[in-house]
């Protein structure tokens, strides 16, 4: 609960204050005192409005060292709206047109920083990220992101806290999907920890994605990332066994799937692809509907998903959406074939356990158990998500005893 809290205690700071940098340590320790005080006292009725009264008052006592600074701050307040820094009362949320989380995450994606500072500010003020976690999301050291957030909070110091008009939000938009794609993928499968799935991170990622969609109806893009959300996580229940434990698409129980996304999903993938151009979110949700469509593994379209993956590729040559692929030219040309796709991807997914895990699983298709128990514990070796750590060694120690 205080990971969904964070980014609107966050955003209402910034709304009133400015200050960033500060904002978001006041609001770290709001947060810390909640951990601390909660569980004894029990959470309070609106939780959102303490944390924003904590964290106010701890950044006022900072803004209250500097004169200066603190001229600016009575100035702001007596020029904002009256009701601009009252939290709503318990159960109420504000209108999307009044989400302070949207607000900040558009000034996360403001044109002035480079797309990789954007992309990192925004997992880590609005999904609450950890700047390890987005590290290895994006497969750099920590200390190099860590200097990436920082130089990006001292950009965007000073700048207004306001949602942008339609020229200046076409110039944020695709860094503003490329941002709730990361957050959602983050919430979906964890990169690491005890749990799979983080999904007040997934459920935060779909209401934006609506909220901007509700923005821009019309774009293609921002209609096939909902899509692709509600796609996948349609999915998210028969996802895990009854100990947490991971199951893999092709050994999941359907019926638990939740047929109403899926209908959504794939009503809003048919309009998608009406908007022109035809991008990756587009493409990768029309897989997906192939995927969830299908009643039985069997039943799967493999030869339409890999044309969809030969488009996909193209339009988005990313190594993730060529390992994608490389499953895809598996399932219709044999493991052979996809083993060979997945050496190609070698030098650019090195040492990323997900290229080892796609390798274990089709050199086992192929009939080499020791090569691919050699893959799956290699894998093993370099993920962090504890459910996933445990399926795959699973696999391997199941080969050994064949």
């Amino acid at each position: 609960m205080l990971r969904l809290h964070a980014p609107q205690v966050l955003g209402a700071l910034v709304r009133r204050y400015g200050h960033f940098d500060l904002a978001e340590d006041s609001v770290q320790e709001a947060l810390l005192a909640a951990a601390g005080q909660w569980p004894e006292s029990g959470v309070p009725d609106n939780p959102r409005g303490w944390l924003i009264k904590v964290a106010s008052r701890r950044l006022t006592d900072l803004l209250r060292a500097d004169e200066a600074r603190r001229r600016r701050e009575e100035t702001a307040a007596r020029l904002a709206p009256r009701d601009a820094f009252t939290a709503p009362p318990p159960g109420e949320d504000r209108a999307p047109s009044a989400d302070d989380t949207l607000t900040l995450l558009f000034l996360c994606c403001h044109p002035e920083l480079p797309p990789a500072a954007q992309i990192a500010l925004t997992l880590r003020a609005v999904g609450g990220l950890t700047t390890a976690e987005i590290a290895r999301a994006h497969l750099v050291p920590e200390a190099t992101m860590a200097q990436r957030v920082s130089r990006a909070k001292q950009k965007i110091r000073g700048l207004p806290f306001r949602q942008p008009g339609p020229g200046e939000r076409d110039q944020r938009l695709a860094a503003v999907l490329q941002v709730l794609y990361l957050i959602f993928n983050e919430g979906y499968t964890a990169t690491s920890g005890r749990l799979l799935h983080r999904a007040d991170l997934a459920a935060e990622a779909i209401r934006l994605t609506r909220a901007v969609r509700a923005l821009l109806p019309s774009d293609g893009a921002v209609t096939g990332l909902l899509a692709l959300m509600l796609l996948t996580d349609a999915r998210r229940a028969a996802r895990t066994g009854p100990h947490g434990e991971l199951v893999p698409l092709d050994e999941q129980d359907r019926d638990l799937w939740d047929r109403t996304a899926v209908e959504e999903g794939t009503t809003l993938v048919e309009e998608s692809l009406g908007q022109r151009p035809v991008g990756a979110y587009q493409l990768q949700a029309a897989i997906a509907a192939l995927h969830d469509e299908a009643k039985t593994p069997d039943a799967t379209d493999w030869p339409q998903i890999l044309a969809l993956y030969d488009l996909l590729v193209t339009v988005a040559p990313e190594p993730m959406a060529e390992l994608g692929r490389a499953v895809a030219v598996a399932m219709v040309h044999g493991p052979e074939a996809g083993l060979a796709q997945v050496a190609a991807l070698e030098d650019r997914l090195s040492g990323h356990h997900r290229l080892d895990a796609v390798r274990a699983h089709l050199l086992e298709r192929s009939g080499d158990l020791a090569g691919a128990r050699a893959a799956y514990r290699a894998a093993a070796g370099r993920t962090l998500s504890e459910p996933e750590i445990q399926y795959l060694r699973m696999r391997a120690a199941r080969l050994t005893d064949r």
